[in-house]
């Protein structure tokens, strides 16, 4: 199940890169792991299998402040705000403490967007469904939906 932030509107200026869809912003995507390079990888992956010209803001917020394995708060909070264009930032993760670095974000209050969201979902799978969702104009609630139905994405 997701866990959110708050139901109200994000505040402030949107991202001079916000995205925005036929009907208006698009939700943006953050991809939290635990390695740099597999965030960025996930996330250049979804934007060219997905969504192409149409994609959402989407970022990977991987690893340490200093490159090293790991998750970074401050990161994470950063690729948030960045993606936010009002219509809510879904936060994708890869494994437990960056869920638990999510949920203290979260719990913090004003670390992140008031529409960030923590999905429950797989990392790459979740993301490529979110960004499809989010690159057609669903809303928040929807791309966490579409994300989380990847669990039943079957392989063989």
């Amino acid at each position: 199940m997701s866990e959110q932030h708050g139901a109200s509107p994000a505040g402030g200026e949107a991202p001079a890169r916000a995205a925005t869809g036929r009907t208006g912003p698009k939700v943006g995507i953050v991809l939290v792991s635990h390695s740099k390079e597999v965030a960025d990888s996930v996330a250049r992956l979804t934007v060219g299998l997905a969504a192409g010209d149409d994609s959402p803001p989407v970022e990977g917020a991987g690893g340490g402040p200093d490159g090293s394995l790991g998750t970074s708060a401050e990161l994470i909070s950063e690729a948030a705000h960045r993606v936010d264009t009002g219509a809510g930032v879904a936060i994708l993760v890869d494994l437990g403490s960056a869920v638990l670095t999510v949920k203290a974000l979260l719990a913090e209050g004003d670390e992140l967007p008031e529409t960030a969201q923590l999905v429950d979902a797989p990392l790459v799978e979740g993301a490529i469904a979110a960004v499809v969702a989010a690159a057609g104009g669903a809303d928040l609630a929807a791309v966490a939906a579409a994300a989380e139905e990847a669990y039943h994405f079957r392989k063989v």
